[in-house]
């Protein structure tokens, strides 16, 4: 199985939508998207993740199914060290390695006190998480202490990618002739996105969100491993790829990062 997570294009945030930038990079993506044999399509609630999705799904005559708990998780609290009101991570690098149960897994984050200073996140956290293991158990796969299980796949058992006479093998999924791999493509948002990514890969959601950046249009993807028994675990292919954008010399929004982006 493959999960793509699509963060939307360059946005207006006062209006829910995206900029001429965004539109732009909306487009540039539908390009990619539009080459893809995708099971099925979902997409945040909001505005900006729709508007993105928008010409991927008219190029490919399909519809996105709405997912609620992939809205952004940006449940404001006010930073003590800079008085910002705004989404429960971008904390300065001291605030984040003195926070202890920054680098828990799980829902350790949440016993930090910034963040139990809005109710909110803890109250909307087991959404997004059950919401995401109860999306994925409609493929068959289910959650069992940190890793899944697909009781619907076929045993088998690898314990390398390279053969005996050196040869790269090709371990990819035990199809029936005429079925594809599932591919499923998530339109949404930076927050949520490294929300489910610290569910799946067990990487501390604060981690991710300091660490990593994806910029606006960017494509993640994971990959399911299905190679010991029914056990699954998660790989991560790629994040925040823009290859659609610098193909095109589409300069790469800083939206998300205190810094320049490369443009090569």
């Amino acid at each position: 199985m493959k999960i793509i997570f699509i963060r939307h294009g360059e946005p207006d945030y006062n209006t829910d939508s995206l900029t001429k930038n965004g539109q732009i990079e909306a487009e540039l993506l539908s390009k990619r998207v539009q080459n893809w044999d995708v099971t099925k399509f979902y997409s945040s609630p909001q505005g900006r993740a729709k508007e993105t999705a928008m010409p991927s799904l008219k190029a490919l005559n399909t519809e996105a199914e709405i997912l609620d708990f992939m809205r952004e998780f940006s449940y404001p609290i006010i930073d003590p060290e800079t008085n910002r009101h705004g989404v429960p991570w971008d904390f300065i690098p001291s605030k984040v390695s003195n926070t202890d149960c920054f680098y828990e897994l799980e829902d350790g984050f949440l016993k930090a006190p910034v963040i139990k200073s809005n109710p909110d996140i803890e109250l909307n956290y087991p959404q997004v998480i059950n919401g995401f293991d109860k999306l994925l158990e409609e493929y068959g796969y289910f959650r069992k202490d940190k890793y899944y299980i697909n009781k619907n796949s076929k045993e088998r058992y690898l314990s390398s990618t390279v053969g005996p006479n050196n040869e790269i093998k090709d371990n990819g999924p035990e199809l029936k002739d005429g079925e594809k791999e599932t591919v499923i493509v998530i339109f949404c948002h930076l927050g949520v996105t490294c929300l489910v990514l610290s569910h799946l890969l067990n990487i501390p959601f604060e981690v991710l969100t300091h660490s990593f950046f994806m910029p606006t249009s960017s494509v993640t993807i994971l990959t399911t491993e299905e190679r010991w028994g029914h056990e699954t675990s998660f790989r991560l292919q790629a994040i925040g790829d823009v290859s659609h954008l610098r193909k095109e010399n589409q300069p790469i929004s800083p939206a998300g990062l205190f810094a320049t982006p490369f443009q090569g």
